[in-house]
């Protein structure tokens, strides 16, 4: 396999990373506690303003081109980025590539039309407006991408839209949505069956039906998991993206970027988490002049986290490398690994955290709950874990059956 670029020794990332780093501890921590647990609405203009520092500054979009607004990083340059934001809940929204937003800014450059982009795209790209992607149905498996009820049924010049969506994230807020729909039901290739779709919002035949709760916490804005409805919903035929039928292939488009997002974001996550966990290790007394530092169970845990996040950051660069140049499609195995990998670590980190800080770790007074909470997930969507160890594993077994 080929070597890593020496990213860490970039020039460009090696100057960006110390102010992106600054930039989340001056400003984005300090408002945490109170955005998270409380009213992120409430947040929203303060929110604003730190994204208007994060323009001035030249920090804002890293994902961008140049001329879109952004810095021109690469997606291996983004990822050691993307691992520095994700150590607050924060990072990513206020630098305008927080997921879904970003999925649907890369689908968008690639395959929407110019007045898709001129009217959706670029207000996206310049965090104006927020959008959200609706695939998953609750009365379908997510782990079969192909099984879908949402029909979008072209009426003249329109597409008339009917389905019942869940988990479409950030929808409470969001100016448009990208729908997957059904175009073709009977089409010989199941894969060529489904379109993905522009809605905006405001449509009379969209409804946002509630903000799941999540372990409890039902969130808001940015911060929730919408259940939705199209019922006799009505857009143009121009608002397709890409071509009738290409919905699967759009997907998986979107799926491999993504991973490497949410990969380096969930690494950021067991930073900072590895953080409180020897800063409570360290000052925690069990006894007066001994403290949990001083247990060896306590001293394996934290040298296992340390040494899973380093192999788990390494592994997601790989692939962000060989993404980049042979393409999503001949990395795909990879992309599968560090799915399962990661998101597992991911997992193992706070909850080892958890136990570090004891009855603390279980309350709302660090952001441990918040991420064990809202991070359970990871091993869930973009295709459950099971499903990618099995595919991997086939094609392990596959490539030994032709030896």
């Amino acid at each position: 396999m080929e070597s890593i670029p020496a990213i860490y020794t970039s020039e460009r990332v090696a100057l960006l990373l110390p102010r992106y780093q600054q930039f989340v501890k001056e400003h984005l921590r300090p408002l945490e506690q109170s955005a998270i647990y409380g009213s992120f609405k409430a947040h929203l203009p303060v929110l604003g303003d730190l994204r208007k520092k994060a323009k001035s500054l030249g920090l804002f979009a890293p994902h961008l081109s140049v001329e879109e607004g952004g810095l021109g990083l690469s997606l291996l340059e983004f990822a050691s980025i993307s691992e520095v934001l994700g150590q607050s809940p924060l990072g990513h929204y206020v630098f305008n590539c927080q997921a879904p937003d970003i999925g649907n800014m890369e689908l968008m450059h690639r395959f929407a039309s110019e007045d898709l982009k001129a009217q959706y795209l670029h207000p996206l790209q310049r965090g104006e407006i927020r959008s959200c992607f609706a695939m998953t149905e609750p009365e379908h498996a997510g782990s079969n991408p192909i099984h879908l009820s949402t029909r979008a049924v072209l009426v003249g010049d329109e597409y008339v839209i009917n389905g019942h969506k869940w988990f479409t994230s950030s929808a409470d807020g969001a100016y448009f949505t990208i729908v997957m729909a059904v175009t073709d039901p009977d089409h010989s290739n199941p894969y060529q069956r489904a379109s993905m779709i522009l809605v905006p919002l405001d449509n009379p035949g969209y409804r946002l039906i509630r903000n799941i709760p999540i372990m409890g916490d039902v969130g808001e804005d940015y911060l929730s998991h919408g259940e939705i409805e199209f019922k006799d919903c009505r857009v143009p035929k121009s608002n397709l993206i890409g071509e009738a039928g290409s919905g699967f292939a759009l997907a998986q488009e979107r799926l491999g970027p993504g991973r490497i997002h949410h990969c380096m974001r969930w690494i950021g996550i067991c930073e900072r988490v590895l953080e409180l966990s020897c800063k409570r290790a360290m000052t925690r007394e069990l006894n007066p002049n001994h403290v949990l530092a001083d247990q060896q169970s306590i001293q394996h845990g934290i040298a296992e986290s340390a040494a899973e996040i380093k192999a788990s950051r390494l592994m997601v660069l790989q692939t962000a490398y060989l993404i980049e140049k042979y393409g999503a499609k001949a990395a795909k195995e990879d992309i599968s690994t560090i799915k399962f990998y990661v998101s597992n670590v991911l997992m193992r980190v706070i909850d080892k955290a958890i136990q570090v800080h004891g009855a603390l770790g279980i309350t709302d007074d660090t952001l441990l709950s918040f991420w064990y909470r809202h991070e359970r997930g990871a091993k869930i969507y973009d295709g459950p874990d099971e499903v990618h160890k099995t595919v991997l594993a086939k094609r392990i077994i596959q490539s030994y059956s032709a030896r």
